[in-house]
């Protein structure tokens, strides 16, 4: 398997859409050798980390009066002289030896974002989030200070990917789950592999969530209890495709779910109807196209004030 194609097609994804061409030969490339993903996550981890010094290298470009430098001459003088390729043979885990690669990730409202992490795990960020990511060579940490992720650890025994969400802890070895932040704790399903949940301070009541499973973790350490959670947990994952996915949950629910991404909020003025039960997908960057189909399905009028879309029977 040849390191330079990994680093030349993350190169190009970089730079933005692929033509239809393109994207074919891309296909034909990761078919040829399933080691080919792996790879193309570790060039695009590595190629984030390096980016993160661009502006500094193009301040001294700028000083040496070459405004016409590319970005890839730019991106060779950050890691001296080197290529991405080389870099990428080496393994990111080199730079996690030297020096802990710090990340910092946010979301605007209605943003959600899927971010390579150096490790070759990937984080999938939603609305409105605050994580932070610190690779070390004997752990992967992540603080998530808001909002919700889910991750999709790559397996390294040796050092443990932990999540922190305000007092809760939730540790993985190679699996994938999410955590959401509450105000008194968090949420956390798991979709693959087992991790084990608990408080600061309370780590003798480490609890193990497997996969299909849920639970809320509270931040005053009550006890953990762990459910089986089937297709809900790919339902209540399916912002990760832009979606909100329904089976019976209140019009309540979904409003507030909604509003997480826009700034024009959803209000219900009649109670009742904020009671009823909804089953369907709905975009979550579609308040309008929301409610004219509440208006179509559930007898009811919409009416829009400022940034407000009021919902009534």
């Amino acid at each position: 398997m040849n390191d330079d194609d990994a680093a030349r097609w993350a190169i190009r994804l970089g730079e933005g859409a692929l033509t239809s061409a393109e994207e074919q030969a891309l296909d034909d490339w990761l078919r040829a050798d399933e080691r080919r993903q792996g790879a193309l996550l570790r060039a695009e981890a590595a190629l984030a980390y390096l980016d993160r010094g661009r502006a500094l290298a193009e301040t001294l470009v700028e000083t040496s009066n070459d405004d016409e430098a590319p970005s890839w001459a730019r991106r060779r003088f950050l890691i001296g002289g080197s290529s991405l390729a080389g870099l990428t043979a080496a393994g990111v885990a080199g730079l996690v030896l030297t020096r802990p690669a710090q990340i910092e990730i946010r979301t605007a409202l209605g943003e959600i974002r899927r971010v390579p992490l150096p490790d070759g795990s990937v984080a999938s960020v939603n609305t409105a989030s605050d994580v932070a990511v610190v690779m070390a060579d004997k752990r992967r940490g992540v603080r998530l200070n808001d909002g919700e992720a889910w991750f999709q650890v790559a397996h390294d025994k040796s050092r443990p990917f932990v999540v922190e969400a305000g007092k809760v802890r939730v540790q993985a070895v190679g699996t994938a789950f999410s955590v959401r932040r509450r105000d008194d704790g968090a949420d956390v399903l798991v979709t693959e592999g087992v991790v084990e949940a608990w408080v600061d301070g309370h780590e003798d009541q480490r609890t193990r969530i497997a996969a299909g499973s849920k639970s809320f973790v509270a931040d005053d350490a009550k006890p953990i209890k762990v459910t089986s959670a089937g297709n809900m947990i790919d339902r209540a994952l399916s912002w990760r495709t832009g979606e909100l996915a329904l089976n019976g949950e209140s019009l309540d629910y979904a409003v507030a779910e909604l509003n997480r991404y826009n700034a024009h909020k959803i209000v219900i003025d009649t109670p009742a109807l904020g009671r009823e039960s909804l089953v369907g997908y709905f975009r979550v960057d579609q308040p309008e196209g929301f409610g004219q189909a509440i208006e179509a399905t559930m007898a009811a009028k919409m009416t829009i004030e400022g940034d407000s879309i009021h919902l009534s029977r």
